[in-house]
């Protein structure tokens, strides 16, 4: 007896689509879907393609998931958590824009709202100054991983060097290695900035 959702005993079988199998040669119903020529994108889902049993299950025996992948993307896809790690940019809340408000610091939303748009206020200036002083956006972002004005000199790099160094450095945190990123971060944009006009480079 035929369900009434037109599926069978066989996962993923669809009867009476009115198709044939997209095989060529092959006349048998197409009743079972598989990835068609365009894959997922950026513009849409992709295509698929109709088999009939036996075609399909070649298809399958003979996909594989993992082609082209490095090792490391293959252990990666094949962890538990793999795709969880990481919200797409239109899931996050601020849907990749900027960094959205911590809501739990405030007792009004307005007051979030307000320090955002100052924020927004602050950067924008900031740029104009960097600009200004003919600072590109590689040395503004230096400046602001040391935390330094655009009047620094280059005695008050050294000093907030240092600062940053001892802070960061794994032996000061427990070996925690997520400060290895952030010292490396400093020493980079500290021998960036010394090697620059505006500290006597």
């Amino acid at each position: 007896m035929r369900q009434a959702n037109n599926h069978s005993r066989f996962h993923g079988r669809v009867q009476g689509t009115g198709q044939l199998c997209a095989v060529p040669g092959c006349n048998e119903p197409g009743e079972f879907r598989a990835p068609g020529v365009r894959a997922p994108g950026f513009d849409g889902p992709g295509d698929y393609r109709w088999m009939c049993l036996e075609h399909v299950r070649a298809f399958n025996a003979g996909y594989d998931f993992f082609a082209g992948m490095t090792p490391e993307e293959i252990m990666a896809a094949q962890s538990p958590i793999a795709g969880w790690a990481r919200e797409t940019r239109v899931f996050r809340p601020d849907a990749g824009i900027d960094q959205a408000p911590r809501w739990n610091d405030f007792a009004d939303p307005l007051d979030a709202i307000a320090q955002r748009a100052r924020a927004r206020r602050e950067d924008a200036l900031r740029r104009q100054e960097a600009a200004r002083r003919g600072i590109g956006p590689e040395e503004r972002k230096a400046y602001e991983t040391m935390g330094l004005g655009f009047d620094a000199d280059r005695k008050a790099l050294r000093t907030r060097y240092s600062e940053l160094v001892r802070r960061f450095h794994p032996d000061r945190n427990g070996g925690d290695r997520a400060y290895e990123g952030r010292l490396q971060a400093v020493i980079d944009a500290y021998n960036l900035l010394r090697a620059t006009p505006a500290f006597g480079g």
